[in-house]
């Protein structure tokens, strides 16, 4: 009787896989067939993008999962599966800037025929699908790790969150919203109170990847693009105290820009002047 051999690690793993595997595909299947859906002009195009998003997520999800057993059974990374998961993610904010287009500092005017046509989306689901984006870009930024090559990479991730967070608010029915008595008042509460605190961690993380990192001043102007939209939507929401508290921190780190540009400058003048 011929010998049997024991599994190896990688024959496990791909077994453990293969149901994780089927699901992936069939996930990228719904995928395609709600983006053919909405090129068709379908009625709930707005419910169907919303679709998409969640979609992606639970895409990510998914290759997640994958890393975890990777690094269960065969006590490495899957690479691969994580750059896919990154990707999911980026995808989802993409569908949503979209939708409501991924202005930081602009004026509700400037994306309101856009927020207008996802009206027939709840503000409990638009608060969901943000929470459950949140959720995903932490569980991906832990499972990469604290000292990983894409540590910096989430600075841009969590500001295009922000982003998205603050121009999905049905901010025409806002006030009526979050009135106590509304049916909707939880939701679009706990939704306000997330733009803020999003918006200023933006800012805050460029301000780090500034300092810590990058050295561009291309990151201390979008740390300032923050700031200034958090103050815009203090200012959207009568809280005059904190908008000009906001105004302080924004004129201080304003002058340090200001310093800073003229230092890079006469650096510049000093090394050109030595050629």
């Amino acid at each position: 009787m011929a010998k049997l051999t024991e599994p190896t690690d990688e024959d496990q793993y791909v077994i453990k896989i293969n149901h994780y595997k089927v699901a992936i595909t069939n996930i990228l299947k719904a995928e395609a067939t709600l983006v053919s859906e909405i090129a068709q002009k379908s009625p709930d195009i707005p419910l169907k993008q919303f679709d998409l998003v969640e979609i992606r997520l639970n895409l990510a999800s998914y290759y997640m999962i994958l890393t975890g057993m990777a690094r269960s059974v065969l006590k490495k990374d899957n690479q691969g599966a994580l750059d896919e998961a990154r990707k999911s993610i980026n995808k989802s904010l993409a569908y949503l800037e979209d939708m409501a287009s991924g202005y930081v500092d602009a004026l509700f005017t400037d994306y309101e025929d856009k927020l207008a046509l996802l009206e027939p989306v709840s503000p409990e689901r638009r608060y969901y699908v943000i929470r459950k984006l949140g959720l995903t870009i932490r569980l991906l930024e832990n499972t990469y790790g604290y000292n990983s090559k894409w540590k910096w990479s989430f600075v841009d991730m969590e500001g295009r969150l922000a982003t998205v967070t603050k121009n999905i608010l049905d901010v025409r029915n806002m006030v009526t919203h979050i009135d106590p008595r509304s049916p909707h008042y939880e939701a679009t509460f706990y939704h306000v109170q997330l733009i803020k605190r999003l918006l200023l961690q933006a800012g805050e993380r460029y301000r780090e990847r500034y300092e810590l990192s990058t050295t561009s001043l291309e990151d201390f102007r979008m740390s300032l693009n923050y700031l200034n939209a958090l103050r815009r939507f203090h200012i959207l929401l009568g809280e005059s105290p904190e908008s000009e508290m906001l105004k302080k921190k924004i004129d201080s780190w304003s002058a340090k820009l200001e310093a800073d540009l003229r230092r890079k400058e006469e650096e510049a003048q000093e090394a050109s002047e030595k050629v």
